[in-house]
């Protein structure tokens, strides 16, 4: 149950704020800005909101619910922490920033506030993070909303086997058409390129080479489980 209120020195002084954790995350929304990066260790894929039906990007960190096959949750070991676990715990309410007071993130770490009320250096940085955060989301859906209306998004059928006889099939996944991409007319691409959205749209696709990589990571997980 969450208990959101607005952050403010004199009500939360004492609290503390532990560092950022992926945990057993398997697939983290993340915003244009990331798609290089998140692109260097996980595939970069589209999924639906089920709320809205509305597409979302995210890094896929694992095939099942719970499975995090990059770091077994440490964010800075895995190379890359995104905005989105940064953030964790904090939104944005109209003006100000709120927080959910029973997230456990609050109950170790630092504290979230110097002793004259100032903000600790921690607090600044997902600060920073959440405003970082509202921003990328605007361009992702801009991206999106773009791809959508050029019909560039596809479904991507993904069936792996692993060693242990288990067969995963993934539904609800979606990436660019790198067809559809190549029958652009001229102006729709430079339009794309000008915007810095055909550079997005690549990486997504040469992001999906990640799948193999995490499949080979699960295998290796398996053989020393068993």
């Amino acid at each position: 149950m969450s208990r959101i209120e607005i952050l403010n020195s004199g009500d939360h002084q004492a609290l503390r704020l532990d560092s950022p954790k992926i945990g057993a995350r398997h697939f983290i929304q993340v915003v244009a800005a990331e798609f290089a990066t998140v692109a260097a260790h996980c595939p970069v894929i589209f999924s639906k909101n089920p709320d809205d039906g509305r597409f979302y990007a995210g890094a896929m960190l694992g095939f099942k619910t719970d499975e995090n096959l990059l770091n077994g949750g440490d964010a800075v070991a895995a190379g890359f922490c995104p905005l989105d676990v940064i953030r964790e715990g904090f939104f944005i309410s109209n003006d100000n920033v709120a927080i959910d007071v029973d997230n456990p993130r609050f109950a170790s770490g630092e504290p979230m506030f110097e002793s004259d009320g100032a903000p600790s250096e921690r607090l600044r940085q997902v600060q920073r993070s959440l405003g970082q955060f509202k921003q990328g989301l605007e361009e992702t859906d801009a991206f999106i909303d773009t791809l959508m209306a050029l019909k560039l998004i596809e479904p991507i059928d993904i069936t792996l086997s692993f060693d242990d006889g288990e067969r995963i099939n993934l539904a609800g996944v979606y990436t660019v058409s790198l067809d559809a991409l190549h029958d652009l007319s001229d102006d729709e691409a430079i339009a794309l390129f000008r915007k810095g959205w055909l550079q997005l749209a690549y990486t997504m696709i040469g992001s999906l080479k990640q799948v193999g990589a995490l499949a080979a990571r699960r295998n290796r997980a398996l053989a020393t489980a068993g």
